[in-house]
């Protein structure tokens, strides 16, 4: 395969699978590994589930975890022992911002072609420039790092603190515990 080419496929244990390649499936598996109210298994099994049609065929599910996500890391390893980073982006949110700046980079509606490969959405992603996007990511980053905001961010975060905003996502223990603490509250 060139550096060209789209991979439709990944190699588990020797052996090529399918692979859901189109934006919407991986973001959807994305989603079921950032779910709270899941376990990390069922996480990792709706992930398997959502990217590969032949899930039930694949001979290692944490092999085949790790091909997927070199798959959605764009063909890179992924790092070891690697700090984690701030979360700027929460594909779900964020999506009515996402989808207008990639459009605008693509030069058409990615939510409405019918299949657009995951690299090609992130090479777009990647050339997401000035707008409000942006903004909104530029202000998370400067408050994860507790660099002051300029007087024109300041501004512009009091009066989108809805969209800057992440939520935290609780563990399926929080939310459990938070529930039974209510329980006791109405009781």
């Amino acid at each position: 395969m060139s550096a060209w080419d789209l991979p439709v496929t990944v190699d588990v244990n020797g052996q090529p699978f399918v692979i859901r390649s189109d934006f919407r499936a991986v973001l959807d598996a994305l989603a079921a590994l950032s779910d709270p109210e899941l376990t990390q298994a069922e996480q990792l099994s709706i992930c398997l589930q959502i990217l590969f049609p032949d899930w039930e065929q694949l001979p290692d599910a944490q092999a085949a975890f790790t091909a997927a996500m070199v798959f959605v890391n764009c063909g890179e390893p992924l790092p070891e022992h690697q700090l984690p980073k701030p979360r700027l982006v929460d594909w779900e949110k964020d999506a009515g911002l996402i989808a207008p700046a990639i459009d605008k980079v693509l030069g058409y509606s990615c939510r409405r072609c019918p299949y657009l490969h995951w690299w090609e959405f992130i090479g777009a992603f990647h050339g997401i420039g000035r707008g409000l996007f942006s903004e909104v990511v530029n202000i998370r980053a400067k408050r994860a790092k507790g660099k002051r905001l300029e007087k024109h961010e300041q501004e512009f975060a009091r009066e989108n603190e809805e969209l800057i905003r992440l939520s935290s996502a609780r563990s399926a223990e929080e939310q459990a515990e938070k529930d039974r603490l209510l329980a006791e509250l109405d009781g």
